[in-house]
């Protein structure tokens, strides 16, 4: 098997940052979307879950740092309940997404089921997963977190998601998350999804060729 720094074009004693950027990088230019494979994409993926699993060509534990490992984690087997709003209603309705009472505005405002409401995430479910699950279509493209096509704001509660391969450390302290691999880690959320139109995020989009697909016969 080829060793994850080749498939990432990284040399062996790269740091987490050249690592995270190199895989942003190269899902990119691989994604089948973009003229890759489906193959080469999923190899790339393999290759970062690797390293980011404590690969190391010398044997030698990682560096990376995932945080105080004295610090109790957070209970991940918990169901969760999502409450949920759509992007696209808040124009219609001249909300702001930092507007204390929206949550209260969109539960009394007689919206669609898919505009807004609520659904329960398993254990170990992403809230992509867990939307599609409960069947509503809430955009994607990669699935694999290096794209902002699945963005949510994060507005209540709390998200285990792996390090971001695309979104900014700004970006995160704004609430911003990507649905397709962030897991609810507490009993209740709120989450404003389908946000990939909001400023700063067009430049992170891959074409969403993939959902279309999905929801083709819709």
């Amino acid at each position: 098997m080829r060793s994850p720094f080749d498939v990432l074009l990284v040399d062996a004693d790269a740091d987490e940052e050249e690592i995270e950027q190199a895989y942003r990088s190269r899902v990119k230019e691989v994604h089948p979307d973009q003229g890759g494979t489906v193959e080469e994409f999923q190899a790339v993926r393999t290759a970062y879950e690797r390293l980011k699993a404590g690969y190391q060509e010398n044997g030698e534990a990682p560096e990376f740092d995932d945080g105080d490992p004295d610090e109790e984690a957070p209970d991940q087997r918990a169901h969760s309940e999502v409450t949920y709003l759509d992007y696209d209603v808040l124009a219609d309705f001249g909300w702001e997404t930092d507007d204390a009472d929206l949550f209260r505005k969109a539960a009394a405002a007689d919206l669609d089921e898919a505009d807004y409401g609520q659904f329960d995430v398993d254990p170990g479910q992403s809230l992509l997963e867990a939307a599609e699950d409960h069947g509503f279509a809430w955009p994607f493209a990669c699935r694999g977190g290096a794209c902002a096509n699945c963005a949510i704001l994060l507005v209540e509660g709390e998200l285990s998601m792996p390090a971001s391969h695309v979104l900014p450390q700004e970006m995160m302290e704004r609430g911003i998350r990507l649905s397709c691999n962030a897991i609810p880690i507490t009993r209740e959320l709120k989450v404003v999804y389908n946000v990939k139109h909001m400023p700063d995020l067009d430049d992170l989009l891959l074409p969403p060729t993939p959902f279309d697909r999905a929801y083709s016969d819709d």
